[in-house]
């Protein structure tokens, strides 16, 4: 269903880089993200944390995580799907740092959040079957 998964998060100079690093170890235990350092728009530090896995064990166990999502909350993605994923077949999702943090697989829409990129096992590598499939994953089947 998912070829592999793509992460990446920001640290403001006004958050722990540790507790960012727990949140993200909460949505993807096997996060090993690499650490760049940018200049932020105030010119302050800012840290990505970013990785890639295709590890179909890892795979398996993101999705084993999903069925946490709360059912509003799934409910809401099959709404957007349309708006979530690209001609390429990725299907771009956000969680909620803070919530993370806390254990809990929040999606939100803002951008201070840990952003996926789960590029799907679509065939062809389009729109229209990447849909199918999110509908699938996410699909009225696993909401209760």
């Amino acid at each position: 269903m998912i070829h592999n998964i793509a992460y990446r998060t920001l640290v403001y100079g006004t958050e722990d880089e540790d507790r960012v690093r727990t949140a993200l170890s909460n949505i993807l235990p096997f996060s090993k993200p690499v650490k760049e350092l940018i200049e932020g728009h105030y010119k302050n530090q800012v840290i990505i944390l970013k990785g890639k896995t295709d590890k179909k064990s890892d795979v398996k166990a993101f999705l084993q995580s999903l069925e946490n999502i709360k059912t509003s909350d799934k409910k809401r993605i099959l709404r957007s799907l349309e708006n979530k994923i690209d001609d390429k077949g990725n299907l771009f999702l956000r969680f909620d740092k803070q919530r993370a943090y806390l254990g809990e697989m929040k999606v939100v829409e803002h951008g201070d959040a840990i952003h996926l990129k789960l590029k799907l096992a679509a065939y062809p590598a389009r729109k229209d079957p990447a849909l199918k499939i999110a509908r699938q994953i996410f699909g009225e089947e696993n909401v209760h």
